[in-house]
């Protein structure tokens, strides 16, 4: 349908034939012409006239009274730039309501384009209580996310858990059961100028030399200082029969390590190995290596600075003379082979150190010599319990105790001193000797000679006596000594067969180590004479005793050696199963299971 406007513009009349009206009048049929609007209206009237009179329109012969579409006049005239005159316009067309809802829209009157734009329009008010907080404008600032507060503990941040944040441990683990971490510590915010400025000063304080020197050579972390803790208080106390403040390895050895870098790191080795049995933290095996490469670097320094500082003209035969300390190290270095337990005879080359050391010259301290000469004849001569090739010092190069050495109760070791280990060495020789007749086909491999030795050896053994205080746990352990040396000569002189003899003497010497107290100094040194009882060892209920022994010394000393002294021990007895005969050269069976360590 045409719009009453555009109907006009045509030059047409529109009349509905539907409507009584008159026709609405074409622009032709207007007698005035519409004038460009320059300024106001002739009338004069104001913007703010609400007055409710229409202007009418004005044709060629008169007054029309044919209405028109003024609203649709007034917004062509606006668009084109021109009006109409107002005060030729005497008739007011008379506006019909639309609808009902159309009178509660006051009706605005016409004047200014731009104020009525630009005035507000009244919207009616709505029922209801006013809000108290109006609903936000739609489009204005979006709602910003809460982020997750970063305060709660640690378990609960974990465990992904609602945190109630009580201090000191959170109740919300305690209900869970679970066990409260604490929680992280507070960082303080900082802009990035500060940052910078805190990085600087950082900076500035690592250039400055504020460290201090150390205060013993050796000790340098923490794990260093629980290194030294556990060897006073702990370690030094299962190595010798004394295991109070007298024990030589804090009363002699520590204080010299306190002077020798070298000997502290061995001491330090040492202890580091023992506590890496009790603790496997992987920290305390990287710093045990690490003494212990140290210890071996500073004794090869130590050697060739010695070797070097001797004169070229004195004579070659001359023996290289060390300080006390390098000695000292060579021990400690061989016992670090038993707490490591090492079976492939890692221990051989600080053993021939310190027998060539000790062959070719004497330590200086005197006190450090009485314990040094004791302390290796006992292992020397253990050692040849366990070995084809190893032989005591004291009888291939003429070594000899001191004149200084005073009464065996002074021992720190026993049989050295009360001269029980002279026996042991003597009954080595009787075997190897009656094992290279065997070997070469000899019949009997037991000749005369060997038997005399062997009675000497026996009477020598049943006249023996300690100095020690009866009925002590030194004593017993003495009278373990004794039989064990006893089991061990008649082993070696008779055939490996079971008899009442030798079970008498292994159920007295199990009696005596039952009589020890589990927390006696007695068991450090326990492990050879239980070695050599298992050995002879062909009654199960002997056997079952035996197990029990080498249980309860490790429990004591934890030691890593007892272990596999221990296997050796079971292949014996199982070799005594099946083929008695092989069951007596025990030292061949150590070297077919490719085993080579100290049973001391």
């Amino acid at each position: 349908m045409q719009s009453p406007f555009f109907a006009q513009l045509n030059g047409s009349s529109l009349h509905d034939e539907g409507c009584s009206g008159p026709e609405i009048p074409t622009l032709s049929r207007i007698d005035r012409p519409l004038r460009a609007s320059t300024s106001s209206t002739s009338t004069g009237a104001s913007p703010d006239d609400t007055s409710s009179d229409s202007p009418e329109w004005i044709g060629m012969g008169g007054s029309d009274p044919s209405p028109v579409n003024l609203d649709a006049m007034s917004a062509f005239a606006r668009s084109h730039d021109f009006i109409l005159d107002n005060h030729d316009m005497d008739a007011t067309p008379k506006v019909e309501e639309l609808d009902e809802d159309i009178q509660s829209i006051k009706q605005s009157g016409v004047g200014n384009g731009e104020q009525d734009a630009g005035a507000p329009v009244a919207v009616p008010r709505k029922r209801g209580r006013p809000r108290k907080h109006p609903l936000p404008t739609p489009g204005g600032q979006a709602k910003v996310t809460k982020g997750r507060s970063k305060t709660g503990c640690i378990t609960c941040r974990r465990r992904k858990k609602k945190c109630d944040e009580s201090k000191p441990a959170c109740l919300n683990c305690q209900k869970n059961a679970v066990v409260c971490e604490g929680y992280p510590p507070k960082e303080i915010w900082k802009s990035g100028r500060q940052r910078i400025a805190d990085a600087i000063r950082t900076q500035t304080l690592v250039t400055v030399p504020r460290s201090l020197p150390l205060l013993i050579d050796g000790i340098e972390t923490e794990i260093d200082r629980r290194f030294l803790d556990h060897f006073v208080y702990g370690f030094s106390r299962v190595l010798t029969l004394v295991n109070d403040d007298s024990n030589p390895f804090k009363e002699i050895l520590l204080p010299m390590a306190t002077q020798h870098r070298g000997l502290m790191h061995s001491l330090m080795c040492l202890s580091g190995s023992h506590l890496s049995g009790l603790d496997p933290e992987p920290k305390l095996k990287e710093r045990k290596y690490f003494h212990f490469h140290r210890a071996i670097q500073d004794l090869k320094d130590n050697i060739t600075a010695s070797s070097s500082s001797q004169s070229g003209d004195q004579d070659e035969e001359q023996q290289l003379l060390v300080e006390d300390p390098i000695i000292a190290s060579t021990i400690a270095l061989s016992l670090n082979t038993i707490c490591e337990g090492e079976t492939n005879g890692e221990y051989r080359p600080h053993m021939d150190a310190a027998r060539y050391l000790l062959v070719s010259q004497q330590p200086r301290n005197e006190k450090f010599r009485q314990f040094i000469v004791e302390f290796f004849q006992y292992h020397d001569i253990s050692n040849a319990l366990t070995s084809l090739d190893r032989r005591p010092a004291l009888l291939q190069a003429g070594m000899r105790l001191p004149d200084f050495v005073p009464g065996a109760q002074a021992g720190m070791f026993l049989g050295v001193f009360d001269g029980l280990f002279n026996y042991i060495s003597e009954i080595t020789q009787l075997r190897d000797r009656i094992r290279q007749r065997f070997d070469e086909g000899y019949e009997p491999a037991v000749d005369y000679q060997t038997l005399s030795e062997a009675v000497q050896i026996d009477t020598a053994i049943r006249n023996w006596k300690t100095s020690h205080e009866e009925e002590s746990p030194n004593w017993f352990l003495a009278q373990l000594y004794r039989q064990s040396t006893w089991v061990y000569l008649y082993r070696t002189i008779r055939t490996s067969r079971p008899s009442e003899k030798i079970s008498q003497v292994v159920d007295d010497g199990l009696s005596y180590l039952d009589r020890l107290p589990e927390d006696a100094g007695a068991y450090s040194i326990v492990l050879m004479p239980l070695f050599l009882l298992g050995c002879s060892a062909f009654e199960t209920r002997q056997r079952e005793r035996i197990q029990k022994g080498f249980e309860s010394l490790k429990a004591y000393s934890n030691l890593r050696n007892i272990e596999p002294a221990f296997k050796v021990v079971a292949q014996v007895w199982e070799i005594m199963d099946t083929n008695i005969d092989e069951s007596w050269d025990w030292e061949k069976i150590i070297r077919d299971m490719n085993m080579d360590f100290l049973i001391t």
